[in-house]
């Protein structure tokens, strides 16, 4: 598999304390990594140094082979919108905003015409379980509901890498698993390669792979996680596929075929 997104020797002090201590980690096409660690591990401070966030001390920061630490914050800040989508733990939609203009919004920064950024909003709904919620602000969404809308929102640009810091961890279990399997089968299904920071074993377990930070550094032996067991994640194409046939699942997945 190709290289998508590389860090090595990635080095970030806060002060004295040393929060990542030359950390490498190289992220293929379409694979999806967790990266665990209890709080003040340095999983955070990677998934920023990774995703132009902040720049490390030390260290280079590839993606498709350019480097990116290095770019002024205006680029940085421009990658993070067209080349880059995210996923947080209580989701940051704009509260004044309704639904699809939540998710058509990294499109209007990057000047897309209002009507067109919305349109292609609204393609991600139906796949999403979102379908009649266009128009709901996050007020009036569920926990579960809203994490969908900005898993549309990360996803609308067709971005390269998806970063997801404790996706779940203001979801209740069942709607923490729903989330994930969204997530997950979504960001494969549109080529997209997905980075999840963690510290919950069962949202890790949806991953390809598993790495562990302690105190800045990456645990040997981190690698790929056992094969998927029968109860595990589903991609939501395969959903529709299954239910209403391939050629309902091609209109519900535009450009997807499976």
């Amino acid at each position: 598999m190709n290289v998508v997104l590389e860090g090595s020797g990635l080095i970030k002090r806060f002060g004295t304390t040393v929060a990542l201590g030359g950390v490498g980690l190289a992220v293929h096409a379409g694979e999806a990594v967790a990266i665990m660690g209890p709080s003040g591990s340095g999983k955070s401070t990677l998934l920023h140094c990774l995703a132009g966030i902040m720049k490390p001390d030390a260290g280079e920061v590839h993606l498709l082979g350019d480097r990116i630490d290095t770019l002024g914050e205006r680029k940085r800040s421009a990658l993070r919108r067209t080349r880059f989508g995210f996923v947080f733990q209580f989701g940051q939609l704009l509260p004044e905003l309704p639904a699809d203009e939540n998710v058509a919004l990294p499109l209007m920064l990057g000047d897309v015409p209002r009507a067109d950024a919305v349109r292609q909003a609204h393609e991600w709904f139906g796949p999403l379980g979102l379908g009649g919620m266009e128009g709901r602000r996050p007020g009036e969404l569920s926990g579960g509901q809203a994490q969908r809308v900005a898993i549309a929102r990360a996803l609308v640009t067709r971005p390269a890498v998806v970063f997801a810091d404790e996706p779940t961890g203001a979801l209740d279990q069942s709607t923490g698993h729903d989330t994930m399997r969204l997530l997950t089968g979504a960001t494969r299904r549109n080529g997209a390669s997905l980075v999840v920071v963690t510290h919950d074993p069962q949202v890790a377990r949806w991953c390809d792979r598993v790495v562990e930070v302690r105190d800045g550094h990456l645990l040997p032996g981190s690698g790929p996680r056992s094969p998927y067991e029968d109860t595990g994640p589903r991609d939501p194409y395969e959903d529709v596929r299954e239910r209403d046939g391939a050629e309902a699942a091609t209109r519900a997945f535009p450009g997807v075929s499976g």
